[in-house]
């Protein structure tokens, strides 16, 4: 029998050693994300989860972290408008992409330089 992938379960993104505080601050207050609490033989690796609609978000240590700058998650949003505003007055730098028809989004990055699309929701 071939196995039959049936959906995402979560993304991890990495971020260095004492990350928790600013994920916390970024991923849950910033862009309005629910913590989750990880499994206990899990707890002690540092990182924080967060819900994602069905799936999960990981930020996850890794001690020479080095920030992805092409690879990256795509977030669905239902107000884009009103979180660009939100992150900019936050000093987040955003950067709008236009080349897809009928699509509005924009590239902004998480306080460890990894690259976050942020995509209107259809």
């Amino acid at each position: 029998m071939i196995p039959v992938i049936v959906g995402l379960d979560h993304v991890q993104l990495a971020a260095p050693p004492g990350c928790e505080e600013e994920a916390r601050r970024f991923f849950g207050e910033l862009l309005g994300l629910t913590g989750v609490v990880k499994p206990e033989p899990l707890d002690g690796r540092g990182g924080v989860w967060f819900a994602l609609g069905g799936q999960q978000l990981h930020v996850g240590v890794e001690d020479e972290h080095r920030p992805a700058l092409k690879a990256h998650p795509a977030l669905a949003v239902r107000d884009l408008d009103s979180l660009a505003a939100l992150l900019e007055a936050a000093g987040v730098p955003i950067e709008w992409d236009a080349s897809l028809p009928d699509v509005r989004r924009f590239y902004a990055a998480d306080p460890w330089g990894n690259r976050i699309e942020l995509i209107a929701a259809r």
